[in-house]
């Protein structure tokens, strides 16, 4: 074991203590005008205890485990999913917590994460180094992905069922995608996305009728601001208008901290969670987004020198799948509050409150911890299947 612990990345290792501590005060800062999350800042420090646990416990542990019991994983996860269905407690408007013995919460959606990270990489692994066939590979593995996609959806969770998505595209990517099938995927989906807009804006006032008084209704108040900001009523923009005006206020150095006036009157919704990207902007300027976004930078660039290190097929695949998923959060938790990406129920890793998110996240580095630790070996039989 001590071995191991000499082997380990341990710039990635100090990379997220800081971010713990980034966080913790960052959460300080965020709950001080709202008396109902008070402890919100030490309870996300106590977080961080079983995240690195799990962080150090599965990267001691062979990745390659995983890969090859990918179907009891997948089991668990997809079992977790649709008991939330039926079971599961209702967070602003998505319908996706269990409650678990000592008042704690587990969103089996974001747990799904990691589990679509390994599911996808064991089916890919067995392909060899063959490019991937559309109809055999890329329509299997897209169905895989629509199921809990689906479920997510129906709990009403946008975020992190688009997530699921952008994992897939990414392991395709590394999985050997035709150059030809890749292209006809970026057509589709830029025809898709160009069309749903379009549609959304010509037939709003349908959509509105046609979702009013169910449980979907919000969803209109999350995209109009984005896409029709001059139309969305006031209580739709709200969120994203203060936010937009917290960042800009910000400037090159902040106003400092816990000096944010946006921050501090409870202008901008959920500072200590979602919005947490607006405490850095505001109190910290420029400059301080811009040391967030480097260490982010220089995880991701861990992470990617790690692959490359790798001799077995599984841990390149498993670390993408990791890489995807962190990247759409990022881009999508400040993207949301700058007017790029619609509002949706997205953390930003490693800072935003919420214990499943960061025990997942802290689970999801151990495992590509695991691959710089056992990953240096050749092909093992274990994961080795017939190609097709």
């Amino acid at each position: 074991m001590i071995n191991k612990l000499k082997k380990m990345d341990w710039v990635i290792v100090v990379i997220l203590g800081l971010l713990m501590v980034l966080s913790i005060i960052l959460i300080h800062s965020g709950i001080a005008g709202w008396k109902d999350f008070k402890g919100a800042d030490k309870r996300m420090a106590l977080y961080y205890i079983p995240g690195f646990i799990a962080f150090f416990g599965i990267a001691l542990l062979d990745y390659k485990l995983l890969v090859k019991y990918y179907m009891y994983i997948l089991g668990l996860g997809l079992a977790l999913l649709l008991l939330v269905l039926f079971i599961g407690s209702s967070v602003n408007g998505a319908q996706g917590w269990l409650k678990v013995p000592g008042g704690l919460s587990l969103q089996p959606a974001e747990l799904f994460k990691l589990v679509l990270i390994i599911t996808l990489t064991a089916l890919l692994v067995r392909k060899h180094k063959a490019k991937l066939s559309f109809w055999k590979n890329v329509v299997p593995l897209t169905l895989v992905t629509l199921v809990p996609f689906g479920l997510v959806m129906a709990q009403n969770d946008i975020g992190n069922g688009l997530s699921y998505l952008v994992i897939l595209l990414g392991l395709l990517w590394i999985g050997n995608l035709k150059y030809s099938h890749a292209l006809i995927i970026i057509v589709v989906f830029a025809v898709a996305v160009v069309v749903g807009i379009k549609s959304y804006i010509s037939f709003h006032d349908q959509i509105e009728a046609s979702l009013a008084g169910t449980s979907k209704a919000h969803w209109l108040d999350r995209i109009d601001p984005w896409l029709m900001p001059d139309e969305a009523s006031k209580d739709a923009s709200y969120h994203t208008r203060n936010a937009k005006i917290a960042i800009a206020s910000g400037g090159m150095f902040g106003k400092g901290y816990m000096q944010g006036d946006f921050v501090q009157s409870s202008r901008v919704p959920y500072t200590y969670s979602d919005s947490i990207f607006v405490v850095v902007a505001e109190e910290f300027g420029f400059v301080g987004c811009s040391v967030l976004l480097l260490l982010y930078f220089i995880l991701i660039h861990r992470m990617i020198l790690i692959s490359l290190e790798a001799r077995e097929r599984s841990g390149p695949y498993l670390i993408v799948g990791v890489v995807a998923m962190l990247l759409y959060q990022i881009f999508e938790n400040i993207g949301m509050f700058i007017g790029i990406m619609p509002l949706t129920g997205i953390t930003l890793p490693f800072i935003s409150f919420g214990g499943t998110s960061l025990l997942i996240n802290m689970a999801s580095l151990g495992v590509v911890m695991s691959v710089r630790l056992h990953g240096r070996e050749k092909e093992d039989p274990l994961v080795q299947k017939q190609g097709s």
